[in-house]
């Protein structure tokens, strides 16, 4: 029996030997992926918060660092940071590639509606960020989540390039494998829209559970809506936008307070 080519993609001839081209399985696809990825970051995260919940002391009197200074030594800090940014868009690159030649285009991660883009972006990181604020500092008052510092790098030159570059590689990274990678593969393995819906939503969700409870809800929240408008406008675009303004508001933002105003924030 012939084995099954990936869909959209043209079958691939027989090697040399005669073997039939490699069986498509969308599952082992997706597993892989989130194995070097996000699910890996999900179980920490899990781990990550047993270890703050057996803790001695309250959660919201906890911190956790988003951003942390990798070394001491400004020049060394500089390329570990490039580092951590780099390497976690390798599987981003993969998930591209497994889903196919035409894959930016089809996803509308590509520049053909940059106004429609930033606009539908910036529409949703205003309407996502404003509650997710307040979601936030209520679940530090009922004691459910951690504080958040999301920089933890010292007041160099380097500072908010890197938490620029930071922003950009976590919208990439989340949007291309939650939703776009995700949803891809989930309907290929069959899966129900209100299922895939529910597991992209989780799957955000989790891998912030070092946040705390609060963390978890707020992701899973925003989780559903951006897979929502991914199925409206069949574009990844203003996820990636949307999640890159939010992120840069709070990496650079806090950045800039905690240089202003010592001593407000954690």
């Amino acid at each position: 029996m012939t084995a099954t080519p990936r869909p959209g993609d043209a079958a691939s001839p027989p090697g040399s030997d005669g073997t039939a081209p490699r069986a498509y399985r969308p599952r082992l696809e997706l597993l892989l992926v989130l194995g070097v990825s996000l699910g890996q970051s999900a179980v920490y995260a899990i781990v990550s918060l047993a270890d703050s919940l057996t803790q001695p002391t309250a959660l919201n009197q906890q911190t956790q660092t988003l951003n942390p200074q990798q070394n001491a030594r400004p020049w060394l800090d500089l390329i570990q940071q490039l580092l951590s940014i780099a390497f976690p868009l390798v599987p981003v690159l993969l998930a591209l590639y497994l889903m196919g030649p035409g894959v930016l285009r089809r996803i509308g991660l590509d520049l053909r509606r940059p106004g429609f883009d930033w606009g539908l972006g910036a529409l949703l990181a205003l309407c996502i960020g404003v509650p997710g604020l307040g979601l936030y500092f209520g679940a530090v008052a009922l004691n459910l989540n951690v504080n958040i510092a999301t920089s933890g790098i010292p007041p160099q030159w380097y500072a908010i390039p890197v938490l620029v570059l930071s922003a950009l590689r976590a919208a990439l990274q989340e949007e291309v494998i939650v939703v776009a990678f995700l949803c891809s593969r989930l309907k290929d393995a069959r899966w129900g829209p209100w299922a895939i819906l529910l597991g992209s939503a989780l799957l955000r969700g989790s891998y912030h559970l070092y946040q705390g409870f609060g963390g978890f809800v707020g992701n899973a929240v925003m989780g559903v809506v951006f897979v929502l408008v991914y199925r409206r406008w069949g574009r990844l675009g203003p996820l990636v936008v949307a999640h890159f303004i939010l992120d840069l508001v709070s990496f650079v933002g806090y950045d800039l307070l905690r240089t202003l105003a010592p001593g407000l924030l954690p």
